[in-house]
């Protein structure tokens, strides 16, 4: 039986990424292989129901050295007790450097770690992330590893919730709602009250958010008839159940367009600043994704000098609800 341990921690987005490997390695040594995690508390919540990890050590504060980290020497302690097969880094941050060398494993991969080529071609963080497990799988388990997410049961969540057979999810909000200057990645709350009440006259809503936005969520309201309101009220795995039996999603640039390409679940993406390419909901094989963007001269600009300079956010702003229903409307799901 093979022991391996990953390395990735930061936002949600970036450990459904990583999830691509977990199936990979399945496939390669065996079901019996023991996947252990070291991530960030709060992401690392996705893998509550997944019968295919076996422990997550939490590593909640990256930056403290390692001779001061309860949570860095834990992980070593536990790595010489039981040493691993494989150990595999996703993270390039130097704070990650003396752990990940203290770390008793028989064979290391990843940066820092080992030399990786990625061909130029490749953008998509999900690719980057593949290429840097490639060399220990077969060409047949590489070319077949996408992210893939388990949480609760699809349909027992349908009965907890009281949902539909049939349901669109709407995730308004992101990750960066509560910063104190332009949100890049939001769409208007107009534009928003515009589409769900478009797409509730033709079908459930159910309307998605984290816990203490409910400022936020305040301008959303009055929601319409045919409405469900989950916001707040489903932990993480509950939410990857919920998010797997929906039609479709429809979301800006965010953890629950990231969860919803992973379980196959039709995702449309509102995106301005970032690049899709590269971090955008991941394209697979096995599942749909519909990139809504305005394609400007100027897009994407995130985290440069240009970002900066604009105040209007026209390429999220000037993006209409009557684009992304119409859009839903062609993939058939309203």
């Amino acid at each position: 039986m093979k022991r391996v341990l990953i390395v990735r921690c930061g936002a949600l987005g970036d450990l459904v990424y990583a999830t691509s490997v977990i199936d990979a390695l399945k496939q390669e040594y065996g079901e019996d292989t023991l996947i252990d995690f070291v991530s960030t508390p709060s992401s690392a919540t996705i893998f509550k129901k997944d019968p295919r990890i076996n422990k997550i050590f939490p590593l909640k504060h990256k930056k403290i050295p390692l001779f001061l980290s309860s949570e860095k020497k834990n992980i070593i302690k536990a790595s010489r007790k039981e040493p691993y097969d494989i150990l595999i880094n996703f993270e390039h941050g130097k704070q990650f450097t003396s752990l990940l060398h203290a770390i008793n494993a028989e064979k290391k991969i990843g940066p820092q770690l080992s030399k990786i080529e990625i061909p130029k071609e490749i953008t998509h963080m999900v690719d980057v992330i593949r290429y840097t497990f490639k060399e220990i799988v077969s060409d047949k388990v590489f070319q077949n590893s996408f992210p893939h997410l388990i949480g609760s049961n699809k349909d027992e969540m349908r009965e907890k919730y009281k949902l539909s057979n049939a349901y669109i999810i709407i995730s308004p909000s992101n990750s960066h709602q509560k910063r104190n200057r332009i949100n890049y990645r939001a769409w208007e709350d107009d534009s928003w009250r515009e589409l769900i009440e478009k797409v509730a006259q033709k079908k459930e809503v159910v309307i998605i958010g984290a816990p203490n936005e409910d400022e936020f969520f305040k301008k959303l309201k009055p929601y319409p008839n045919n409405v469900v309101d989950l916001v707040g009220k489903t932990p993480l795995p509950d939410l990857i159940g919920v998010i797997e039996a929906a039609d479709g999603l429809v979301a800006t640039d965010t953890g629950t367009a990231h969860i919803a390409s992973a379980v196959n679940t039709e995702v449309f993406a509102l995106i301005g600043p970032t690049p899709a390419n590269v971090t955008g909901p991941y394209q697979s094989k096995y599942n749909k994704v519909h990139i809504i963007s305005l394609d400007l001269e100027c897009s994407p600009c995130y985290k440069t000098e240009r970002m900066k300079q604009c105040k209007e956010n026209i390429c999220m702003k000037n993006i209409s609800s009557d684009m992304v229903y119409e859009t839903m409307q062609k993939a058939a799901i309203v």
